[in-house]
C-alpha cells in the first residue's frame, strides 16, 4: 500500500493555519481539534466521504464497473444505508447540503439497483428504509 502520509519537513511552520493544533505529529500536517470543526462540517465530511466510498464500490470510477477490482455490491449496500441515516437523521441540520447530499445518496441507490442482478423491490433496497422507495 502507498505511504499516503505528509512530510512538514519543507513547509516553514508559519504556513501552518493558526486553527491547527500547536504541536505537531512527527512527519504529519497538524490537525486541527475537532472540537473546533462545526458539526455540520463533520457531517458533510463524513457524507462526502460515504458517497465517495459508495460510488468506489459500485465501480463507477471504471469505465466497466461491475470489471471494477473495487466493485463490491456487499459493501456497497452497508455504506449506502449508513449515508441514508446519517443525511434522514441530520436533514434539518444540513440546511442548503441537503439537496445535493440527497441527490448524490439516490444517485447511489439508483446505480445499485441497476448493478444489482435481483434488483430489490422498491422500498427495500439500500437505505430506504430511510428514505422511502427510490425509482
Amino acid at each position: 500500500m502507498a505511504d499516503e502520509t505528509y512530510a512538514t519537513n519543507d513547509v516553514p511552520r508559519s504556513a501552518h493555519d493558526p486553527q491547527m493544533v500547536q504541536g505537531e505529529i512527527e512527519g504529519e500536517l497538524p490537525v486541527r481539534e475537532l472540537a473546533e470543526i462545526p458539526a455540520i462540517e463533520v457531517i458533510s465530511r463524513a457524507a462526502v466521504m460515504l458517497l465517495s466510498s459508495g460510488a468506489e464500490k459500485l465501480g463507477l470510477s471504471s469505465s466497466e464497473p461491475q470489471n471494477s477490482p473495487h466493485f463490491d455490491l456487499d459493501e456497497a449496500r452497508r455504506i449506502i444505508t449508513a449515508l441514508a441515516g446519517l443525511i434522514t437523521a441530520s436533514a434539518e441540520y444540513l440546511g442548503p447540503h441537503a439537496g445535493p447530499l440527497r441527490d448524490g445518496l439516490q444517485a447511489l441507490q439508483r446505480a445499485f439497483r441497476e448493478s444489482s442482478a435481483y434488483p430489490d423491490e422498491p422500498g427495500h433496497g439500500p437505505g430506504e428504509k430511510y428514505t422511502g422507495p427510490v425509482h
